[in-house]
């Protein structure tokens, strides 16, 4: 379909926002540039369905359609997380948003908007049942389990790694996570260990492999399960590693002397908290010691997750102030005996995640398709940027059921 010109955009986008650090470019070969260009990352709208998408859904939602849609690219994703961190945009009043509106209408020339992209997922049903919860976990991870390996260690672990302590690559720094995890558990030989969240079973296999724990690991995504099982039986310890798939909350009847929960906590939700906190508890005995390793958002102000997030990266996902979590802990019966931030290495994590996956860059579209490694470049990006910027944290918790009073 024809469509008009984008200078009424060009000249509206101008007015509402005259202190640019950043630039963006039109289907049509039209520029707006960026008011400072010292390091200003480029905008390139592809198409109208980009300005629709926008129209659509302004904001985070609209402009994260667009760019998983690849109508709308970036130059340097880097760049784009400065300018959200540091730009403050200026107050636009009803009679300039209407305008900006108008412009856009006029020049995108569409109809119809246009559908939002295949990866986007919208979950159904009430938040935090076992159902939905089961869908929002199966959308981020069966992706492809070689798809992650393309960015993650060779341990395949999918949390925080810890460089605080000396480690220089990626691999030292998630073992010395694991090895620390495993420390502040005090775990012995014989002892049974739950897992919760194992993922690929990189703490289940740790456990067993360096402590001789006896270990059982569930998770929801069954190609993790599957591999998560291969992996234990190649590193020797299939007969002390069982992998499950499993809900937390169908986990009864059954006791383990130490609970590892590394990576989990921020997908339970407030309204299931105290629930996860309860059932935990109700699988440890006296003196029994739980690991809550998880990310945790520093401004109680902050909303949970963005909609980006909630529709491309982690449906539901809700990461709690820590003092929210706890409260849970202490709620179910739990004494809390050490609490320990890891923001930075999160960081570093994340970077070297991105720069792995952007060295991969035509094998990781292969495996998972444009889309979904559009969201995860960005992803990987605005995570760092939550820990670096002090929108996030992650905490490990090491807490404990008391011993009955003598």
């Amino acid at each position: 379909m024809p469509f008009a010109t984008t200078a009424p955009l060009r000249r509206e986008l101008e007015r509402a926002f005259p202190a640019r650090p950043f630039a963006v470019e039109f289907w049509d070969g039209t520029a707006l540039p960026a008011s400072d260009d010292d390091g200003a990352p480029t905008f390139s709208a592809r198409s109208p369905a980009a300005v629709a998408h926008a129209l659509r859904a302004p904001g985070q939602l609209g402009l994260g359609r667009a760019y998983a849609a690849g109508e709308l690219e970036v130059d340097d994703l880097d760049a784009v997380m400065r300018v959200v961190d540091r730009w403050r945009p200026p107050p636009v009043d009803a009679r300039g948003r209407a305008r900006l509106a108008l412009a856009a209408l006029r020049a995108c020339g569409v109809t119809r908007p246009p559908k939002p992209p295949a990866a986007e997922l919208h979950p159904r049903g009430s938040r935090h049942t076992p159902g939905r919860d089961a869908r929002a976990v199966r959308h981020h991870y069966d992706v492809s389990n070689d798809f992650f390996a393309l960015f993650l260690d060779r341990s395949m672990t999918y949390s925080c790694a810890i460089f605080s302590r000396g480690a220089t690559s990626l691999e030292d720094a998630q073992e010395a996570k694991l090895e620390l995890i495993c420390s502040k558990l005090q775990l012995a030989e014989g002892e049974r260990v739950l897992d919760v969240g194992c993922g690929w079973g990189s703490f289940a296999v740790h456990a067993a492999a360096r402590h001789g724990a006896r270990v059982v690991g569930i998770t929801l995504s069954e190609p993790q399960a599957r591999l998560a099982r291969q992996r234990a039986a190649e590193a020797g310890v299939g007969d002390r590693v069982e992998i499950r798939v499993l809900d937390y909350r169908d986990l009864v009847g059954e006791r383990f002397d130490a609970v590892a929960s590394i990576g989990m906590v921020e997908h339970v939700g407030e309204a299931q908290i105290d629930v996860y906190a309860e059932r935990l508890g109700r699988l440890l005995g006296p003196g029994g010691r739980l690991l809550n390793h998880g990310i945790a958002r520093l401004r109680h102000s902050d909303p949970a997750a963005g909609p980006f997030s909630e529709r491309y990266v982690f449906p539901d996902a809700e990461p709690l102030p820590l003092s929210r979590v706890l409260l849970a802990l202490e709620r179910a019966g739990f004494r809390s005996d050490h609490v320990e931030g890891f923001a930075p290495d999160y960081a570093e994590t994340l970077r070297q995640w991105a720069e792995r996956l952007d060295q991969n860059h035509e094998e990781a579209v292969r495996l998972a398709g444009a889309e979904r490694v559009r969201v995860w470049r960005l992803y990987l990006r605005a995570a760092r940027n939550g820990f670096e910027s002090g929108f996030t944290s992650v905490y490990q918790a090491l807490c404990r059921v008391p011993e009955p009073a003598r």
